[in-house]
C-alpha cells in the first residue's frame, strides 16, 4: 500500500465526530508550524527524501505525505504524490503567490493570516491576490434574458410578452 493511500485511509477513517475533531485539531497546528518554517525561509528550495523531510518537520512519513498533498498544487513542479516512498527525493520549490491563493481557496484563515507573509508579499499584493480569488467565486450569468430582449423561442416578440408567462 502506498504512503499516500495510507494517508487517505487515515484522513478519511470512520471515526466518531469527537475523534475526527481531535484528529484534525492535532493535524492543523502541525501543518501551521510547517508553513511558518517554510515562510520564514521563503525563496529557499527544500530538498531531501520524504523520510528526511518528515523528520525535519516533526511528522511521520504518512502524515507528512498528507501535508505534501495539500501543498502540491502550490509547487512550481508538482510531485507525483501517489508514487512516493520513504526514499523518494522530494523537492519543494514553492510559488508563494500561488500558495497564498490556495490558502484563500482552502479557507485556511490560520494560514493566510500568518505574520510571516508580511515579509514576503506586500499588503497590496495580498489584496490583489484576494481580489483575484474573490472574482473566481462570483457567479456571472451572461446569458440571462432580460424582459425586453427578443424571446429565444424565435417568435419575434419580446420575452415579457411571450415566454415569461409560460
Amino acid at each position: 500500500m502506498s504512503i499516500y493511500k495510507k494517508w487517505l485511509d487515515l484522513a478519511q477513517a470512520a471515526r466518531t465526530e469527537e475523534e475526527d475533531k481531535k484528529f484534525w485539531d492535532d493535524y492543523f497546528p502541525r501543518e501551521q508550524k510547517n508553513y511558518e518554517v517554510i515562510l520564514e525561509n521563503a525563496g529557499e528550495t527544500i530538498e531531501g527524501t520524504l523520510s528526511e523531510l518528515a523528520e525535519k518537520f516533526n511528522m511521520d512519513a504518512v502524515v507528512f505525505t498528507g501535508f505534501l498533498d495539500g501543498i502540491n498544487t502550490s509547487l512550481t513542479k508538482p510531485l507525483d504524490i501517489e508514487s512516493l516512498t520513504e526514499k523518494s527525493l522530494v523537492t519543494l520549490s514553492i510559488d508563494l503567490e500561488k500558495l497564498y491563493y490556495n490558502m484563500l481557496y482552502a479557507k485556511a484563515e490560520w494560514l493566510f493570516t500568518l505574520p510571516q507573509w508580511d515579509g514576503i508579499l506586500s499588503v497590496e499584493k495580498r489584496k490583489a491576490i484576494k481580489k483575484e480569488y474573490n472574482e473566481t467565486r462570483i457567479v456571472k450569468n451572461d446569458n440571462k434574458i432580460s424582459r425586453n430582449d427578443p424571446c429565444p423561442c424565435g417568435s419575434g416578440k419580446k420575452y415579457k410578452k411571450c415566454c415569461i408567462d409560460k
